[in-house]
């Protein structure tokens, strides 16, 4: 099951965000980024996947937030699968926590 819109709806808040630009995505979808770095990715109105530090994957997965990424268990990133509307806010929190950091390693600070 998806939600639809999901795709649409996120990629109005996040292009809505300073300095956040998109594109396709290499394996479908649309990627996120900050400058070259990508933020994650949305594949249509079903999955999302984020990157993040090993640590902060940790905390969301045990929050619930999300999950290990689908092809990529042992990295950082993290994949949210959108089956009802309240994930698209759990996809919210999990790009301000990638763009955050983003921001932090450019030297950059912004409230989305």
């Amino acid at each position: 099951m998806t939600v639809i819109g999901a795709g649409k709806h996120l990629q109005q808040v996040l292009e809505a965000w300073p300095q956040i630009t998109y594109q396709p995505h290499r394996f479908g979808g649309t990627e996120y980024l900050i400058g070259t770095r990508e933020i994650g990715h949305v594949h249509g109105d079903h999955l999302v996947d984020i990157p993040l530090t090993v640590k902060m994957r940790d905390e969301v997965i045990a929050a619930g937030t999300a999950e290990r990424h689908h092809l990529l268990a042992d990295s950082g990133w993290v994949s949210l699968y959108l089956r009802q509307s309240r994930d698209i806010e759990k996809a919210v929190i999990l790009f301000k926590l990638s763009y955050e950091a983003a921001l932090k390693q450019k030297g950059f600070r912004s409230d989305p």
